[in-house]
């Protein structure tokens, strides 16, 4: 899959214009948010918590334009709870689009 953290920043510069700390501060919240909904899927007991937490990290990932993310999370509400190969492929989705904003935000600084 494609990962472009520079999507996420074209859609946080459009909602608050370009104050870079804004930017990062929201990226950061993304993440957090990402992560927690993630952890909400490893952690549901139902089939009702998997799905909640699909659709969460779905509109999440929707409203921040991280596609392929969004793309999983849809796959994981429509498709069969606790499927552990998704949930593997949403984790390192995850992980690789949050060190892609590192190392962006790392390159940024210099």
């Amino acid at each position: 899959m494609a990962y472009d953290p520079g999507a996420l920043d074209k859609t946080l510069a459009a909602a608050v214009g370009d104050d870079p700390s804004l930017i990062a501060e929201l990226r950061s919240a993304f993440i957090q948010s990402a992560q927690r909904q993630v952890s909400a899927l490893h952690n549901a007991v139902n089939d009702q918590e998997w799905q909640v937490a699909a659709w969460r990290l779905k509109g999440l990932a929707a409203s921040f334009g991280v596609m392929d993310l969004m793309t999983l999370a849809n796959q994981a509400a429509e498709g069969v709870p606790f499927d552990n190969t998704l949930l593997e492929r949403i984790d390192k989705s995850l992980a690789s689009f949050s060190s892609s904003l590192d190392f962006n935000s790392d390159n940024s600084m210099q």
